[in-house]
């Protein structure tokens, strides 16, 4: 999969078109795959009281995002890329890289 939780993304289309954020977590909705930034993406959504200690109101939640609607950040280059993968020496493991700069684009390095 190219988008991965913690990535940082460029969305491309949509209300919040332009802004950056960093994915949160990535869920199958009932169109495909989608990414869930908070802060971006808000719909309101009016909640009753279901008990005695919640309260009611008007609560400001993040929607997914498709994943066509968004672009993966490289953390090296800090411009949108589009990724390839690559198998490490011995093909043990593939790793994400980077279209721009060639440098592997993995969260956890």
């Amino acid at each position: 999969m190219n988008i991965r939780k913690g990535d940082t993304v460029l969305v491309l289309a949509g209300k919040d078109r332009g802004k950056r954020g960093v994915v949160e977590r990535v869920e199958r909705t009932k169109r495909g795959l989608g990414i869930v930034v908070p802060g971006l993406n808000m719909a309101k959504r009016h909640q009753r009281p279901r008990s005695r200690t919640q309260q009611a109101g008007i609560l400001d939640l993040p929607v997914p995002l498709h994943l066509s609607n968004v672009q993966v950040v490289c953390p090296r280059c800090d411009r949108p890329t589009r990724v390839s993968h690559q198998l490490l020496e011995g093909g043990s493991k593939r790793v994400r890289v980077c279209k721009h700069c060639g440098e592997q684009m993995e969260v956890g390095q």
